[in-house]
């Protein structure tokens, strides 16, 4: 099957439900292999985030996403709608933090799908089958995953009381998402509001936007859509976390008493699993619980931080290659560890540490400058590598301490002493960051 985005954009207007401003949603068609992206046109420069499951932050009544500077506020509803339309790339743009929460349900938001309208891109569409269950448990709470043909979940909603007690097990395609699951509405226990706006929550919660559980009563300002509407929705928030493991997924899900928490550890492991899967079977050693797999450096062909010390001219705090693990004629693959010691994380930021962008391309520029210096004659004189500009620059997602770059670059064109490469960070095997970047080669200072 070919992957598919929207015909056009369209837009709706409305009240965010827990910071309570007022925003407006806009879904643009997205570039093949794109995913879904969420542009946030508030913010200078207009920064996108492609939500994954490193990025989440906050799971109280909602999600919450994480990149550098930019967070995204209750984006699950908007990720149902487009997954559960069977749309794979779009541009979700908003000029707030967190989407409008309309009337409680994922409806609004199919209804501009259907405005937008759904077409095939060229490339196909990757679709991950479990290779072996997953099994969540929080308590009474618990989730599973199992290998599936298809996308089929089973859900038992309940509150904390036993009241309200609802069951359901569906198969999900657009046809059955946009009629059976997106219409069902949020909804919160009445002794739970108060609590809940005192820690600045629901702020734009109303009778229009959610139903309310009140003892063995259910209010709500229009009859019940379902008679099992409670348990439709905690699948619509089931169906719009997942999308955090970042491929669409072939599973039987059955889940009892989710939530958000639960939801977003389930798409950890999944996009874990999915991961490892692309890893070629002869290269990847036992898996082991907290360990990342590095590129296996080839005999010969690698350099060690003594070596690329005595190419470089960088020194601490500014070398961004600890190791070359390949090195050819014309590309390169290079390691940085990011730990927590490194002195920038002191400001950047204070209690959230992100590697700044600047330094991965900076990481970059230094990898590629390592192949320039490759090429240099051993009877030439030493050499230094000058970075230039950098055009096409994208950050897709936090670096954090704990995570190894793998620096990769090629060189794209090399006319005389200014080359030109392309270059992407990538973290466990997904991209983070990705630029163009052009320098040059001159003769080296004799410091003496």
């Amino acid at each position: 099957m070919k992957q598919r985005t929207l015909g056009r954009e369209a837009s709706v207007k409305g009240k965010a439900l827990h910071t309570g401003q007022e925003v407006t949603l806009t879904l643009r068609p997205g570039a093949p292999g794109t995913g879904i992206v969420f542009r946030r046109t508030d913010l200078i420069g207009k920064p996108e985030v492609r939500p994954v499951s490193e990025m989440v932050t906050e799971l109280e009544r909602k999600t919450t996403v994480s990149s550098d500077s930019v967070k995204l506020h209750t984006i699950e509803h908007v990720l149902s709608a487009l997954s559960g339309m069977g749309v794979d790339n779009a541009v979700v743009e908003l000029d707030a933090s967190e989407p409008p929460i309309v009337d409680g349900s994922a409806r609004p938001f199919t209804t501009l799908v259907h405005q937008c309208g759904v077409v095939s891109q060229d490339q196909d569409r990757e679709t991950f089958a479990l290779t072996s269950p997953i099994s969540i448990n929080e308590g009474s709470r618990s989730i599973i995953a199992l290998p599936f043909d298809g996308l089929r979940i089973t859900c038992t909603s309940a509150d904390d009381r036993g009241i309200h007690t609802q069951h359901l097990t569906i198969d999900i395609d657009p046809e059955t998402y946009a009629a059976e699951i997106a219409p069902a509405r949020t909804f919160t226990v009445y002794e739970d509001i108060e609590n809940l706006l005192k820690k600045g929550l629901i702020q734009g919660g109303s009778l229009d936007s959610a139903i309310v559980l009140k003892g063995d009563k259910i209010v709500s300002k229009e009859p019940l859509r379902f008679p099992d509407e409670l348990v439709r929705h905690k699948i619509l928030d089931i169906i719009g976390d997942i999308v955090l493991a970042g491929v669409r997924l072939k599973a039987h899900i059955i889940a009892v008493r989710p939530g958000h928490a639960l939801n977003a550890r389930l798409a950890a492991a999944i996009r874990q699993q999915w991961l490892e899967s692309k890893t070629p079977a002869k290269s990847k050693p036992a898996a082991k619980a907290g360990k990342v797999d590095v590129p296996v450096a080839p005999p010969g062909n690698a350099l060690d931080i003594r070596q690329i010390l005595n190419a470089l001219p960088h020194r601490y705090p500014f070398v961004m290659v600890d190791r070359v693990v390949e090195l050819n004629d014309d590309s390169l693959v290079a390691i940085k560890n990011v730990t927590v010691n490194e002195p920038y994380f002191q400001g950047h930021f204070p209690g959230q540490p992100i590697m700044p962008g600047v330094l991965q391309v900076e990481a970059m520029a230094q990898a590629s400058g390592l192949i320039m210096l490759r090429r240099a004659k051993a009877d030439e004189a030493p050499k230094v590598v000058f970075f230039m500009s950098a055009d096409k620059v994208k950050f897709r997602k936090a670096v954090v301490p704990g995570d190894v770059l793998e620096i990769r670059a090629r060189l794209t064109k090399v006319r005389g002493r200014i080359a030109a490469a392309e270059c992407e960070c990538l973290v466990n095997g997904e991209s983070v960051s990705s630029a163009e970047l052009l320098f040059t080669i001159a003769d080296s200072v004799n410091q003496d």
